[in-house]
């Protein structure tokens, strides 16, 4: 009777630990379920964060930036200016990079735009895209410009103007707001008409 006791128990016992087990396995799917949930939720909400990021668009103010211009191609002989310094003047602000192929099609558009503007108040800015300084000369020099420019060091002023690529170029009103936004090459048309609309406008 003792045998028969002890053969009906193992089956029982072995049922209870494959349950436990089972149920172990459950419970740690379930855990790991919401975890993946939760992550993917915090995902999604991180890119909904970046879609509607801060980038600066027409008729908002423009950011604020701090340049530290090339040897040579400084701002009224500063080597350091920021958009506050240039407050009640129309602002080209363009980005570009030695290896845009784009940006040499707008290259010398930019630098006789920039030398019939002049004696205006207009204050024509390149910012050299995630660029080394030796090939941004070299780009520069290439195309005989002469109006002020920058390295964006730690791409931190192509970060904060969210720009989408190069050549983008932002205009900037007197007042210090964003008025058209250019992705890609810059045209003669749209440049003088654009400039021409700003020159006017009361500060």
């Amino acid at each position: 009777m003792t045998d028969t006791i002890q053969t009906t128990s193992q089956p029982e016992e072995v049922q209870k630990d494959g349950e436990q087990k089972t149920a172990s396995r459950f419970r740690l799917s379930v855990i790991l379920m919401w975890v993946g949930l939760f992550s993917l939720l915090a995902l999604l909400g991180w890119a909904l964060m970046r879609t509607n990021a801060t980038r600066p668009e027409a008729g908002q103010p423009a950011p604020d930036l701090q340049v530290e211009f090339f040897n040579g191609y400084e701002w009224e002989n500063k080597p350091v200016a920021d958009l506050q310094d240039m407050a009640g003047k129309v602002v080209v602000l363009n980005f570009w990079a030695s290896w845009c192929v784009e940006c040499r099609l707008e290259a010398d558009l930019i630098e006789q735009t920039w030398r019939n503007y002049a004696a205006d108040d207009v204050v024509f800015l390149g910012v050299a895209y995630a660029d080394v300084e030796p090939n941004s000369i070299k780009y520069l020099k290439e195309f005989d410009i002469t109006y002020p420019n920058a390295p964006d060091l730690g791409t931190d002023i192509s970060d904060t103007y969210e720009i989408t690529g190069v050549p983008e170029t932002f205009f900037i009103d007197k007042n210090g707001d964003i008025a058209h936004v250019q992705i890609g090459p810059l045209n003669a048309q749209v440049m003088n008409s654009v400039i021409t609309q700003l020159l006017t406008q009361e500060g």
